[in-house]
């Protein structure tokens, strides 16, 4: 398990920056050069090239160079772990709230039956 949730610290870290986001968004488009990566960023090529690093590290883009062109791509398997961790957080929430609602209705119910008739 710590190896796991390694892997999905490095992931969500990779993905709390909105840089890094836009660089997934184009890449969900397909493969792409750092330089078409760069184009509509308003940061540095050495900056790219460090987010870059960071989504390789978290195992969310892979990249090779052949010759002076490096070129990113998504690994779209990776986000599975993302989606289901995300999936577990939702069920345990929407079955909080069905709990929640339940009490809430019991409550209700109680109190419409201790209310005085007139």
């Amino acid at each position: 398990m710590p190896k796991r949730s390694a892997n999905l610290d490095l992931m969500f870290s990779a993905l709390a920056d909105p840089t890094r986001r836009a660089m997934i968004e184009r890449l969900a488009r397909g493969p792409a050069n750092v330089s078409e990566l760069a184009r509509p960023l308003k940061i540095s090529l050495p900056a790219v090239m460090q987010h870059l690093q960071t989504l390789e590290q978290s195992g969310l883009v892979t990249s090779r160079k052949v010759g002076r062109v490096r070129t990113c791509r998504i690994q779209p398997k990776r986000f599975d772990a993302v989606q289901a961790w995300l999936g577990r957080q939702r069920a345990e929430w929407e079955a909080r709230f069905d709990r929640l609602d339940a009490f809430l209705e019991k409550n209700e119910e109680q109190d419409d039956r201790s209310k005085p008739r007139s």
